[in-house]
């Protein structure tokens, strides 16, 4: 809002950019995420296994929905909470600080406007959106390419050891594919631990949740605030990646994997899409022109006196009234004999002939301000005053 009136900016582009752009590349981002989820098209990697290996003989914790954490309160937790907290935050903004949305509302064809808030929502809910997609797709690739076993693998698969040679001496590794005798269902889904996909969505929620409440959010008066809520939001995503590993679905090295993805792949979305959720940037400023730096004030600079200035102004203070003239006099008499004897001096053969130049300087009304420093009264070079000279 400037001047009591809305300002409008004309885009005929929004529109078939977000139908035919953003709607096409999010709905293939789910249906990517989809088929790696719930269907056969991507196979899994067969890793191989030792006979009796501990790390895979953890005991069968049963379904994924007989959890603590199950799958449905995850997906709820990550997908409630960030967009509620979205939400009060854009409204609370707009209603408490409208100064702060620098953005113009857009004005599609007659009837479309696109006011700053619904745009600002629009935009962090569908860039979250899309990385919860993302997140999800890259776990499950991580998975099936790795083909890494959790821990209960070995209870789901029952393999006939005895069958497999695994009473000859020495460690035996196991590369059959059709060594494992249980639920076909249950050895596909133990094959795929690495990186826990639960732990890498509730890291990424955590992360792009927390960045907003950092970096858009305003509490005066408390510096304590946004830390608490941070921490709040991310005790239940720790939780999740502790609960995996206790009821042995998933090892630590799979669950810090999926925090590391998740969090990863918010950050960059948080950096590099939404600009930390700030506006653009307002346009540059004009260079100023020539003429109207002749308005500008000139700043003053200390005057520096000569050393002859200093003493004569020393000596007019100490001198009485009637010692002054005498003492000018006196001053101006040995500055005419000893420039008469440089002169004789010069003419007698010197290498170089010196002349006194006398130097004065305009000063200001002001006695402590000036343009430009004086200068000293009288340039003797050093190397003239001699005895000789004295003497002639």
């Amino acid at each position: 809002m400037a001047g009591g009136k809305q300002e409008l900016k004309r885009s005929v582009s929004i529109i078939p950019c977000f139908v035919f752009v953003e709607l096409v590349i999010m709905a293939g981002t789910a249906l990517l995420a989809y088929h790696f989820e719930y269907t056969d098209t991507f196979p899994v990697h067969i890793q191989g296994f030792f006979c009796y290996d501990s790390t895979y003989a953890k005991p069968y914790p049963g379904p994924e929905d007989a959890s603590r954490a199950p799958p449905v309160l995850v997906y709820s937790l990550v997908t409630a909470v960030p967009t509620a907290m979205i939400l009060v935050g854009e409204l609370a903004g707009f209603l408490c600080w409208p100064r702060q949305r620098k953005e113009k509302t857009i004005v599609s064809g007659e009837c479309c406007y696109f006011i700053p808030l619904l745009r600002r929502i629009v935009r962090f809910l569908g860039v979250y959106s899309f990385g919860l997609f993302t997140t999800t797709i890259f776990a499950n690739a991580g998975q099936v390419v790795t083909g890494n076993q959790t821990p209960h693998f070995l209870s789901v698969c029952r393999p006939n050891y005895t069958a497999l040679g695994c009473q000859l001496p020495g460690p035996q590794y196991i590369t059959d594919r059709g060594a494992c005798a249980g639920n076909p269902a249950l050895v596909t889904a133990a094959r795929k631990a690495f990186p826990s996909k639960d732990a890498a969505l509730s890291a990424y929620a955590v992360v792009y949740t927390a960045m907003y409440v950092t970096l858009v959010l305003e509490v005066r008066g408390s510096r304590l605030a946004k830390p608490t809520l941070c921490l709040a939001l991310a005790g239940p995503a720790a939780l999740v990646g502790v609960v995996r590993v206790a009821e042995h679905r998933n090892h630590w090295a799979d669950v810090l994997a999926g925090f590391l993805t998740g969090a990863a792949i918010a950050a960059f979305l948080v950096t590099c899409v939404v600009n930390n959720f700030r506006s653009k940037a307002p346009a540059a400023q004009k260079p100023v022109p020539a003429e109207s730096l002749a308005s500008v004030p000139g700043v003053g600079l200390p005057c520096v006196e000569s050393p002859l200035e200093k003493f004569s102004v020393a000596q007019r203070v100490r001198d009485p009234p009637e010692e002054q003239d005498f003492s000018t006099l006196l001053t101006r008499g040995l500055e005419r004999q000893l420039a008469r004897s440089l002169r004789m001096g010069g003419h007698a053969g010197a290498a170089r002939p010196y002349e006194i130049t006398e130097l004065c300087s305009q000063k200001s009304p002001d006695p402590q301000l000036c343009l430009f420093p004086t200068t000293p009264d009288v340039l003797i070079p050093s190397r003239s005053v001699t005895s000789e000279g004295w003497s002639r």
